[in-house]
């Protein structure tokens, strides 16, 4: 505001601002903005090919910027000025220019271009709000800098920069001191004005006197002809004259025409005088009003330059105030900055045992799979060597074992079968995720090649699936497979025998709450079978976890846990909802 006062008081002293000055000044501006990028220096100035200026908003500076840069280089690179119309898109330069008269937000540009090795230079910004901030003095610039900011992105100011730039409150106030005596001088020279046109009134209104003076003269010479007049017509009419000569007539009447002409032309000459004082009276006149003109639009300025002197009055006393405050509050958040350093360093310790103890609880994880694995595939021989010998000795020795022998016999070759199964579906699930690969899966055909593998259990049990459009989804086919065959064959299985097994499956597109950018498929398979009671839903999807008998409904009770494993493995998540007697919905859910 102080420098605008400055630009003020020398339009309100001169007519008119000269096109080549603004020209000047232009290039100016240009000239300031490479002489600050040249006395920084760059941290990593090497490792750049180009040396980049960005320009903010439409600011015609950048004209001038890539006017000169055809003839310039920083740091013996070549230069590149580069527009920008939004905040959000600055990006790979070295220096941003702004000016203020485009209102873009000083502490949104700092926070976007915070880190990014990025010199701030404004224009007719407040005091150190900036890195380097210009501002208009008269037909030149000053500029003051942040040394702060300005350390903060690891840039290392010149000498010289510092030497001329406005480091102090006191010159700034020096600056507005001068500005309040160009003031007091422009308002001298107006009283000056003033009484030098109150001067040419009292002239102007001593020959309007004059001229006053001079018609009443005229007036007086008209009534002595008049009066001349008379007196020639009482001659004329008296008798006496007629008695006198010739010569003495003659005479009379001489004499008579030279007073008349010499009266005539005396009132020629003053009509002329008349005239031309009369003219120049007009023309006073008008110098008259278009003094009072200009005395009026100078007081118009100084009215508005006093305003603007009380408000920037009121600003510095605003300033200090707010310097106070920011101290304060300054103290106050170094506090919590020290009390929440000291929780940092407390809350990294526990973040480093945290992530020591998932190391190791990965470690156990994958050595526990391993172990799983191993002891499925190492468990197959044995059993195997079981289930031979039982064979064996059923044929060769059956005929010696009573009937509890051979009930005995059969008892361990189902047991052997049972265990081989259990072998086969803890190693199915070890294997179970080991796969990122993943790729596009029609749930649809999955469904319809699911349907061609039931066809002799729907057959037999009259049983229904139905859908509605399924998704093409991303993810592992086989295991997508064996999800969608668990949990439909579940639904078939677990159903009264007096009851059609009916199965209805759908899915639905969804956002996520606290991310609507995120979407994700919620499938849901529905049956109307026996249901499960609210008592076992917390343990249904643990492995090996069985509700009813194996007389009344076979399994190894591993089905639902595969299923909880390929969900997951999918980035998803798996849960039902069901009531006792009514049938079960399970819900589970695929990333987009």
């Amino acid at each position: 505001m102080l420098f605008m006062l400055l630009s003020i008081l020398n339009l309100a002293t001169v007519s008119g601002q000269d096109t080549s000055t603004e020209e000047v000044k232009r290039v100016q501006r240009a000239i300031f903005i490479y002489n600050f990028a040249q006395q920084v220096s760059w941290s990593e100035i090497d490792q750049i090919d180009t040396f980049k200026i960005g320009v903010l908003g439409p600011d015609r500076t950048i004209i001038d910027l890539k006017s000169m840069a055809q003839k310039r280089n920083i740091f013996g690179k070549p230069l590149e000025i580069v527009r920008f119309q939004f905040v959000k898109n600055i990006k790979d330069i070295q220096v941003l220019y702004v000016n203020n008269k485009y209102n873009y937000d000083i502490n949104y540009i700092l926070s976007k271009i915070s880190e990014k090795n990025i010199l701030l230079v404004t224009e007719d910004y407040n005091y150190n709000t900036s890195m380097v901030n210009m501002v208009n003095v008269g037909s030149s610039f000053e500029y003051e800098i942040n040394e702060d900011r300005i350390t903060n992105e690891n840039f290392v100011i010149a000498p010289s920069l510092k030497q001329y730039a406005i480091t102090s409150s006191q010159k700034w106030r020096g600056l507005f001191k001068s500005t309040e005596d160009s003031l007091e001088k422009a308002l001298d020279e107006n009283e000056e004005q003033k009484a030098a046109i109150k001067d040419k009134e009292e002239r102007i209104r001593e020959q309007e006197e004059r001229i006053l003076n001079q018609k009443k003269a005229i007036d007086t010479i008209k009534e002595s002809i008049s009066e001349r007049n008379k007196w020639i017509e009482e001659l004329s009419s008296e008798s006496k004259i007629r008695e006198k000569k010739y010569e003495e007539k003659l005479l009379i009447e001489k004499e008579l025409e030279k007073n008349i002409q010499e009266q005539l032309t005396f009132i020629k000459t003053q009509e002329e005088k008349i005239k031309v004082s009369s003219e120049e009276i007009k023309k006073q006149q008008e110098f008259l009003d278009q003094q009072n003109d200009q005395i009026k639009q100078q007081e118009k300025i100084l009215g508005e330059q006093r305003s603007e002197i009380k408000d920037q009055k009121t600003i510095n006393w605003s300033l200090i105030a707010l310097i106070l405050l920011v101290l304060i509050v300054g103290f106050v958040i170094y506090k919590n900055y020290l009390n929440k350093k000291k929780l940092n360093l407390e809350l990294k310790g526990k973040n480093k045992e945290i992530y020591e103890q998932s190391l190791i609880l990965e470690s156990k994880n994958k050595e526990l799979e391993q172990f799983a694995y191993i002891a499925s595939h190492d468990l197959q021989e044995p059993l195997n060597t079981i289930s031979s010998f039982i064979g064996l000795i059923r044929e060769d020795y059956g005929d010696s074992f009573d009937e509890v022998g051979k009930e005995s016999l059969d008892f361990i070759k189902d047991a052997s079968i049972r265990m081989k199964n259990l072998i086969d579906s803890l190693l199915e699930y070890s294997r179970l995720g080991r796969t990122t690969d993943f790729s596009d899966v029609d749930m649809n055909k999955i469904l319809g090649e699911l349907k061609g593998d039931f066809r002799n259990v729907l057959e037999r049990t009259n049983a229904k699936i139905q859908s509605d459009n399924l998704p093409t989804i991303k993810g592992n086919p086989m295991e997508l497979r064996l999800l969608l065959q668990n949990l439909v064959s579940n639904g078939i299985k677990f159903t009264d025998e007096n009851t059609i097994p009916e199965i209805y499956i759908d899915a639905v597109q969804k956002k996520k709450a606290d991310d609507e950018s995120k979407k994700y498929w919620e499938f849901s398979i529905k049956d109307n079978g026996i249901g499960i009671p609210e008592i076992h839903k917390s343990r249904i999807f643990d492995i090996f976890q069985r509700l009813h008998s194996r007389e009344k409904y076979q399994g190894t009770g591993i089905g639902l846990a595969h299923c909880k494993k390929i969900v997951e493995s999918h980035s998803g998540e798996i849960w039902l909802e069901s009531e006792e007697g009514k049938g079960t919905t399970f819900y589970f859910t695929i990333p987009e």
